[in-house]
């Protein structure tokens, strides 16, 4: 039988609070679940929900995590590093506002800084290969975004150095994954380096094919760009590793478009939106997944300016559920054929 997307899961990140059920895996782990959701992203920053240092060494209390979550029916989908991977390339123009990300001790030392990025990035490959995961999901940094815009013009040469630069510390961190047996899947992101699809070819360029590059496909940041998305499964397919199923909407006026004039979320032409309330089309999604053999985990990462969390997490593992297609083990015509006959064939034919 074909495999089928995996699901619903659900990325952790956005809910975790220091108020019952949110401030603890047991807790909200029985939270999840008792909204439908089979599986959970787990976010290795967080100490209320996982420690990364003891993960990386010890497969008994990864052991002691994947059982916490099987104990109410749920699988961990992948861990996320995304605010780690964030740190490991960062232009200065942000510098302080990424310091937050990182623990106070490395603040105002952007070296020390990315050394302990890259440290518990490499960790999260040893963790999840002690959880038996294949991959894991994350962002690769910025060194050129502040300079996405040409003007003023760009130095020649400008962008290629930086994507040079990214590739040679990405590559050492991916030599690792490959030594666990574990994939990366970068998502494909505003604010990195690579935010679509000609800056991951040429991010895997400078990578030289890296096997474990991968794709984390979030269509919400694809619409927001004004970027085909399903068109980008067809291209990438093979390099898709991991599915955040998120919903945007985009709709420009007399006053602003794709870059929403600095307005608070709110008042953009294109926001972020809970599972059903967007605009994006995610029948041809999981459609084109499907078609494709995709049967990694259809993860809710849950953005929305407007609906409050704990509806948009309720609402959202029916909305994944229903999306998820029983691949078909036989065609539809199949009632109509018979048997190869290749005399018959080439008679058909006239020869």
């Amino acid at each position: 039988m074909a495999n089928a997307i995996k699901g619903p899961g659900i990325f952790l990140a956005q809910f975790l609070d220091d108020t019952a059920p949110f401030n603890s895996l047991p807790a909200i782990a029985e939270w999840a679940a008792g909204l439908g959701y089979k599986g959970v992203q787990i976010p290795t920053w967080d100490a209320r929900v996982f420690d990364l240092d003891t993960a990386a060494n010890s497969k008994d209390y990864c052991d002691e995590v994947a059982g916490i979550c099987a104990a109410h029916g749920l699988a961990i989908t992948e861990l996320s590093c995304h605010l780690q991977g964030q740190l490991v390339a960062v232009n200065p123009a942000y510098d302080s506002n990424f310091d937050a990300f990182a623990p106070a001790e490395v603040h105002g030392n952007p070296n020390a800084r990315q050394a302990w990025a890259v440290d518990q990035v490499t960790k999260v490959a040893h963790a999840s290969k002690h959880l038996g995961l294949a991959g894991a999901v994350g962002f690769t940094g910025s060194l050129a975004f502040p300079y996405l815009y040409p003007w003023p013009q760009r130095p020649s040469g400008l962008i290629d150095e930086a994507f040079t630069e990214l590739a040679r510390r990405w590559k050492p961190i991916l030599d690792v994954y490959d030594e666990n047996g574990v994939d990366m899947g970068f998502e494909i992101h505003p604010g990195e380096d690579v935010f679509d699809g000609t800056t991951f070819e040429r991010f895997l360029s400078a990578l030289d094919n890296h096997a474990r590059c991968k794709i984390t496909y979030d269509p919400s940041h694809f619409l927001l760009q004004q970027l085909d998305y399903l068109a980008f499964i067809d291209i990438y397919h093979d390099r898709i590793s991991a599915f955040h199923v998120k919903d945007a909407e985009f709709n420009p006026a007399g006053r602003q478009g794709v870059y929403s004039g600095y307005a608070d979320w709110t008042e953009r032409a294109g926001r972020f939106r809970s599972l059903g309330d967007g605009q994006v089309d995610f029948k041809g999604i999981f459609s084109k997944l499907t078609q494709y053999g995709f049967d990694g985990w259809a993860v809710l990462e849950w953005e929305c300016c407007l609906k409050h969390p704990e509806q948009g997490a309720a609402e959202g593992a029916p909305f994944i559920a229903d999306h998820i297609i029983r691949p078909t083990e036989k065609a539809f015509d199949d009632f109509a054929g018979g048997s190869t006959d290749v005399a018959a064939l080439r008679k058909m034919m006239g020869f």
